[in-house]
């Protein structure tokens, strides 16, 4: 680990006003993917602000047929909330079986999607759910929030202070898990909502992605075998020691079907 100085933001505005100075000054929230990094010395900053004293940023809302989520809203908070469990029972079970309990009770979901690992959890659920991500500054779409591999629409000195999340008709995440980190190799979160079908897609590809004609086929016809038959190119997808870019596709179309069956 390199040495960099230590500050426990005060408020949102304190944080920004640290990261918005210095392009070398990071933020960490639950700390599950960045201080392994800074361990490994794989990153080097100038200054990390800890924001673990922003109680305000924490906590669970339901209005009507809204969900919010606190970006310092941790995964196991999340997982047994009885509010999430009731509106939207597919969040709380993504939630649930993201990494393990040591991971659940540190992780955040405002780290999680800021950081936008492209195995993560949460992007397909966020980008399924048609949510939206609330900042400091402004408010922005799942669909434009997530741009690439560890890319987000963040601006140097915006951070993610809570999710809203419209509840679906019905709703479901399957994922094939890596067996020791549980991060997903391919995860797929399908949604009916009132404005139509999402399929979306994560792990399989270097940032979550929706799948167009799976949406279709569902529209029509909410079944697994309605996208049984749909496969999605292998071009561009991910490729590692766990699992080649085909076998990720193939796992998209299983995933898919494994989805709709569950929510039914």
């Amino acid at each position: 680990m390199y040495n960099f100085e230590y500050k426990k933001a005060g408020s949102v505005a304190e944080a920004a006003s640290i990261i918005g100075a210095d392009a070398d000054a990071k933020l960490v929230a639950g700390g599950m993917t960045y201080i392994p990094t800074l361990k490994q010395r794989l990153a080097a900053p100038t200054t990390v602000v800890d924001m673990n004293g922003l109680g305000d940023l924490a906590g669970i809302s339901v209005a009507g047929d809204t969900v919010t989520i606190g970006a310092m809203t941790r995964h196991a908070a999340v997982a047994c909330s009885a509010d999430v469990a009731a509106a939207i029972p597919a969040l709380a079970d993504l939630a649930g079986h993201i990494g393990d309990p040591q991971v659940r009770n540190r992780g955040t979901i405002g780290g999680s999607i800021a950081n936008n690992d492209p195995a993560a959890d949460y992007p397909a659920g966020l980008v399924g759910l048609g949510a939206t991500v609330k900042t400091n500054r402004r408010e922005v779409g799942a669909d434009d929030f997530f741009i690439d591999m560890f890319e987000t629409a963040l601006e140097q000195d915006e951070i993610v202070t809570s999710v809203s999340f419209p509840k679906p008709v019905k709703a479901a995440y399957m994922k094939f898990p890596n067996p020791a980190s549980r991060y997903a190799i391919t995860g797929v979160f399908v949604a009916q909502a009132h404005d139509g079908v999402r399929v979306a897609v994560t792990g399989a590809g270097p940032c979550v992605f929706r799948v167009a004609a799976m949406e279709a086929a569902l529209s029509s016809n909410w079944s697994a075998d309605a996208v049984a038959d749909i496969s999605v190119s292998a071009d561009g997808l991910n490729e590692d020691i766990h699992a080649s870019a085909e076998y990720r596709a193939h796992l998209i179309t299983v995933m898919a079907k494994r989805a709709v069956a569950k929510a039914g």
